[in-house]
């Protein structure tokens, strides 16, 4: 069964615990593919050219922990406007998304530019304080340096790069179902998704 799955949004709104917990409950592949990205802005922070690492850049290097640093997630959001960057990540997504026995992959433009013809299009989303209050305490928690309006700040800027970047930009796909998570908990938010899911699979299963 080829079945997908595709999550856009924002930094911070929830996507990839949706999209973790979205594939565990229904036994789907999970793609990360904001990692792809952050590996490759860890190799350019190494001194790497940010099309050459793309593509090269090797499955084993998409170790979640270890790329989850801010400065790490803003070379991401740099090299991520790059149109070679993104050609080179291309098919290794779409090939992913095509992988039998089901797929889910989370995003930029999963929705809008990887898979447009997925089964499911979700778009995860929250106010930026929302979403950098929650940035701040993950930091926080880990012994960072940060301030609130620090790390709001770079939830803007960060956003308008990923919105205004003239390649594939953040947005909403036409057909996709929008989940606002700025006054859901991780529970609701992912049963609302997983609901989207499962009409999916019994309307295909009717067939």
């Amino acid at each position: 069964m080829i079945f997908t799955v595709a999550i856009d949004g924002p930094a911070a709104a929830g996507k990839g615990t949706i999209s973790k917990a979205v594939a565990a409950r229904f036994g789907l592949r999970h793609l990360d593919t904001g990692l792809l990205y952050r590996a490759v802005g860890a190799r350019v922070l190494a001194g790497d050219d940010p099309v050459t690492a793309a593509r090269n850049l090797d499955p084993d290097e998409l170790d979640g922990a270890a790329l989850r640093t801010q400065a790490i997630a803003d070379a991401a959001s740099r090299v991520a406007v790059l149109p070679e960057v993104r050609a080179a990540l291309t098919d290794f997504q779409r090939a992913f998304a095509r992988l039998d026995g089901g797929a889910v992959l989370d995003g930029r433009d999963i929705c809008s530019v990887i898979c447009p013809d997925a089964d499911v299009l979700l778009f995860v989303t929250a106010s930026p304080e929302v979403r950098a209050e929650r940035r701040y305490l993950e930091l926080a928690a880990k012994g960072s340096d940060v301030t609130r309006e620090g790390v709001l700040a770079d939830v803007l800027a960060r956003d308008d790069r990923d919105m205004n970047r003239a390649e594939a930009p953040l947005v909403a796909a036409p057909g996709a179902t929008v989940i606002d998570t700025s006054e859901l908990d991780i529970g609701a938010a992912v049963e609302a998704a997983s609901a989207v899911v499962a009409l999916r699979l019994a309307a295909r299963a009717a067939r």
